[in-house]
């Protein structure tokens, strides 16, 4: 196979396919590229500022790398798989981390907010769940975000947390937000609850290294807020995430206009029936 072929077949992988100097190769380049846009619109003391998309392409040409074939993937990267480079975090101000955030077709806004990712609480109780997750369903999962919202589905556990009753809408919805650009939900779903108020619950899911981030939370936000079909229904934005153990993190959050903020947190852990103990379901009885 000749060289250009062997790019785009290394190129056309995830990043947890590739092999470790390709991986590396990718990475340096997705540093060099957001670093170089960085410096060119950033001024001291900025809390935020916008770029087009095609600074991408630009930036890989000023620093003699490679461009990827799919621009959007430098930012990606940089929401959800790993952190800033060193050199960008430098210029946040104590408390505040710097956002990708969309700002319309094709253009893209660094802005400082209070928060970055949702980490789950370490030493939270664990909730143990019966698990009603059918085994040909865990056995043909693609993926662990697939796998992850399948469990939550399965095992009604939008309901369970919310305390309402939810329905399962759409998942991988993708739609574009005016004068924010492109987003896509991992899962929407529907809901009631006893009083006869209805709900639209946009659920991001995330497994593997990838992490949540609140940009995700924000673009979930705004899609509720936008959209004239479910003016009528409570926003409630929910995200998910597998930690150790077969520990499933789940978050209530929301937006204010300004930064996000998390409403409530519980772990979940799907086990056979007969693994909950009548001391475990005790302990569930009592108030948060």
């Amino acid at each position: 196979m000749a060289d250009d072929e062997n790019d785009v077949a290394v190129e056309e992988l995830d990043e947890d396919e590739l092999p470790p100097k390709a991986k590396a190769k990718r990475v340096g380049a997705y540093v060099a590229i957001i670093e170089d846009i960085f410096r060119r619109y950033y001024t001291q003391g900025a809390t935020e500022f916008e770029f087009e998309r095609e600074e991408i392409a630009a930036a890989a040409t000023r620093t003699n790398v490679k461009a990827p074939k799919n621009l959007g993937d430098v930012i990606y990267s940089f929401r959800y798989r790993r952190a800033l480079p060193r050199s960008i975090l430098d210029t946040q101000p104590d408390g505040l981390y710097w956002l990708i955030l969309g700002a319309g077709d094709a253009r893209y806004r660094f802005r400082l907010s209070k928060l970055c990712y949702i980490e789950p609480t370490r030493g939270l109780l664990v909730r143990k769940i019966p698990d009603a997750t059918p085994e040909i369903i865990a056995q043909y999962a693609l993926s662990d975000e697939q796998a992850l919202l399948a469990k939550v589905r399965y095992n009604r556990l939008i309901d369970i947390f919310l305390g309402v009753t939810a329905y399962s809408l759409q998942n991988h919805l993708r739609t574009k937000i005016p004068n924010y650009g492109q987003i896509e939900i991992d899962e929407l779903y529907v809901g009631v609850d006893s009083q006869g108020a209805q709900f639209i619950v946009p659920v991001q899911a995330k497994g593997g290294n990838d992490k949540l981030g609140v940009i995700q939370t924000i673009q979930d936000v705004t899609f509720c807020q936008t959209q004239e079909r479910y003016k009528h229904c409570v926003p409630r934005t929910v995200s998910a995430q597998f930690m150790d153990g077969d520990v499933i993190a789940m978050f209530e959050l929301t937006f204010d206009g300004n930064d996000v903020s998390i409403v409530r947190e519980k772990h979940y852990r799907l086990v056979g029936a007969s693994e909950i103990t009548p001391a475990e379901l005790t302990v569930y009885k009592l108030p948060d």
